[in-house]
């Protein structure tokens, strides 16, 4: 099977598509670019087709690769034959490759090792083709040595053909479809782990068919059985099971068969019991985390993308109790101008000077907005920030801290700001969130961001895989301002990686900002390849060609050059004219094709406008501020913290988030809440329940 034949089995993509992609990301073009700028070659394929391709190109290599591993270690042993090495080398599955492998596989020494080496191989041989005859009249020519009498030859040949059984690969592939479809997940409480594992309540005596259990209950599962908390196990009939080996072994009904049949049953209970449940207890947490990896990154692109409030004066505030709160101002780029504690909470309460501290820094900055940290006493610094008479008009924003503390002990961190602590770190990072989410956050490993649920369970592998294409995609999405971004921002633009990043900092550090897109072929180690996947997603405000703020790729400045020329205009007349840019016909430029026509026309209406959304202030409900002061049938405004499989949680304004189940999202059946809610959405929920024991709320969306 080909490379090509091999992603078209699993994808509906055309074949020139489809070669074409394969081409261009083998030129090491990079996903964002080929989705962005090759619509022509890809026929408008966007980045998670392309993103799949390559995924599938890599899985082929992968597969041809442990071909070529299992061939090497077969011929080694001098047993390969031309049978056996057409079925290896035309078998794409990865599981019934190893099963292909299994009987040639180096293991320990086994029961049916020891009893070939007794001499026992051809009495097995025998008693498996069920010709007839007393197995222990075979059995009698067997006893010598070891071999004490027919019964042990006997135990030593159903050693052999269990072995046998157990490496046949139909009959494996054959149980692993029964377990699939007759299997019950089951778990039970680990004996003594009652206090401990309340966590896992729901789960301590549960039992469900696996192939109906939902990716976040096999997860949480997993992860308890991985703590020691609970035992799980698939489940299955023993004699449903045996039946089915047996039909594939037994042939007739004399002793030879008996004896088949009894070591079917010893395969089952030695060998493929644990071996099978185990290869589909593997496959089930497959499924289950690329179910996970599809929220995670869902969550992911949200948290990138949520609304900026722009380049303004912050007071950022890291909310605390004994320690106090740590507030900094920083400036419309995000740098630090000054920095203070205030301890307006218990036990100090020192509420009257830490008003007053705050106002004097609104005013002395001239502040243009407030950002509180929703962790430990946000709630309460809030309130006492809203009391505040200020000499202007203030919006203030609970902001989500999450990965905070991760960032300010970081080496970025460290490296931004060597001469502060990191309660100072994390309070500028509370700020500069606010600012840009997107910049500020690319500085934190994404799996500390709590865009999920179980992100410790998921193959870490894969989850960083999938979590840096979100990152990698939100970045180029947005564009990049040349001359105001951190390398840890330009490291993600397509084609630059953090070498480059750095390149081009210190380019603009020593010479100034860059006027123009061209000057970035001045930096450092900027080679053709590496200047053509990035410079479309780089902007340069108020650059000497008009298009160097916007997506437009400088290939295509001759072919707007010529637009404007046809139109009687300037260029600068024609970018931003929606009435003239919508009077144009692809008819009367037929040397741009289809997809970069389309490209340019809607990017001039809005050059290098931000897609995201403006942040807008959430107002929580002053009735409440803990779990205490709910009480059934409140209606709360709220704001969604995360999307999950099964429902959303939103915070109301206490320190637990409740949760949106996802029966409870709509009046309708909701079988993916994020069709439903949105991170960071504005929402109105209804109190159904509060569990304060268990630090539980129970939500409906109004």
């Amino acid at each position: 099977m080909t490379q090509l034949e091999y992603i078209k089995n699993q994808l509906s993509v055309q074949d020139k598509s489809l070669i074409n992609t394969l081409k261009l990301l083998g030129e090491k073009a990079t996903v964002p670019f080929i989705a962005r700028y090759r619509k022509e070659m890809t026929s408008g394929l966007d980045e998670v087709e392309i993103g799949d391709i390559r995924d599938l190109a890599k899985q082929y290599d992968d597969l041809l690769s442990r071909q070529k591993t299992i061939l090497n270690a077969i011929e080694e042993q001098g047993k390969l034959d031309d049978q056996l090495k057409q079925k290896i080398e035309t078998c794409f599955d990865v599981q019934k490759l190893e099963d292909l492998y299994l009987p040639y596989k180096q293991k320990r020494q086994t029961k049916g090792d020891k009893a070939i080496k007794a001499g026992l191989e051809p009495l097995a041989k025998m008693i498996m083709s069920q010709r007839g005859g007393d197995p222990y009249q075979m059995a009698e020519r067997f006893v010598r040595g070891e071999i004490i009498d027919e019964d042990m030859a006997l135990a030593g040949a159903r050693h052999i053909i269990a072995e046998w059984i157990n490496e046949n690969a139909s009959l494996r592939d054959r149980l692993r479809d029964f377990y699939r479809r007759k299997g019950q997940l089951q778990s039970k409480l680990v004996k003594g782990k009652s206090e401990e594992a309340q966590t896992y309540k729901d789960y301590f005596d549960f039992s469900e068919p696996l192939y109906r259990c939902a990716s976040h209950r096999f997860l949480a599962i997993s992860r308890a059985d991985k703590e020691g908390m609970l035992k799980m196990k698939i489940a299955v009939s023993s004699d449903d099971v045996i039946q089915t080996i047996e039909r594939f072994f037994v042939k007739g009904q004399d002793e030879s068969a008996d004896q088949v049949a009894l070591a079917c049953k010893e395969s089952f209970q030695r060998m493929l019991s644990s071996s099978i449940e185990n290869e589909v207890l593997n496959e089930a947490k497959e499924k289950a985390d690329k179910e996970a990896l599809k929220i995670f990154a869902g969550n992911l692109r949200q948290l990138l993308l949520a609304p900026p409030l722009g380049s303004k004066r912050i007071l950022a505030i890291d909310p605390g109790f004994r320690t106090g709160c740590k507030v900094v101002v920083v400036d419309e780029y995000g740098k630090l101008l000054t920095n203070t504690t205030i301890f307006p909470n218990p036990p100090q309460k020192e509420s009257g000077p830490a008003q007053s501290k705050i106002a004097q820094l609104v005013q002395a900055y001239k502040v243009e907005a407030i950002a509180i940290g929703d962790g430990t006493a946000g709630r309460e610094t809030e309130s006492l920030i809203k009391r505040i008479r200020f000499d202007r008009d203030l919006d203030v924003f609970v902001v989500r801290e999450d990965g905070a503390s991760i960032y300010s002990a970081s080496s970025i961190a460290r490296k931004e700001f060597p001469d502060y602590d990191v309660t100072v770190r994390g309070a500028v990072s509370i700020g500069r969130r606010l600012m840009d989410p997107l910049a500020e956050l690319v500085k934190i490993d994404p799996k500390s961001l709590g865009v999920g649920s179980y992100q410790h369970e998921v193959n870490q592998t894969l989850l960083k895989t999938a979590l840096d294409d979100v990152v990698i995609s939100c970045v180029n999405s947005v564009g990049v301002d040349v001359n105001t971004a951190s390398p840890y921002l330009l490291a993600y633009v397509s084609g630059l990686g953090l070498g480059l990043a750095e390149n081009v900092v210190k380019h603009r550090s020593e010479n100034g900002p860059f006027t123009s897109r061209k000057s970035l072929k001045e930096v450092a180690r900027m080679g053709e390849k590496a200047y053509e996947q990035a410079v479309g997603f780089l902007r340069v405000r108020k650059g000497e060609h008009p298009l160097d703020n916007s997506s437009v790729h400088p290939e295509s400045y001759k072919s707007v050059e010529k637009i404007a020329k046809q139109m009687n205009v300037e260029l600068s007349e024609l970018i931003g004219n929606e009435k003239m840019l919508n009077s144009l016909k692809k008819a009367d430029f037929p040397e741009i094709d289809g997809f970069t026509f389309d490209d340019i026309v809607s990017e001039l209406k809005k050059p290098g406008r931000d897609p995201r959304k403006q942040a807008k202030v959430l107002e929580f409900d002053n009735r409440i501020s803990k779990i205490e002061d709910l009480v059934e049938g409140m209606l709360l405004p709220g704001i969604v913290t995360n999307v999950t499989a099964f429902g959303a949680f939103v915070n109301i304004g206490i320190k637990e988030n409740g949760l949106i189940h996802k029966s409870q999202l709509a009046d309708n059946y909701v079988d993916d809440p994020s069709t439903v809610v949105s991170l960071y959405e504005h929402v109105e929920v209804k109190v159904l329940e509060i569990d304060v024991a268990r630090k539980r709320v129970g939500l409906k969306k109004v």
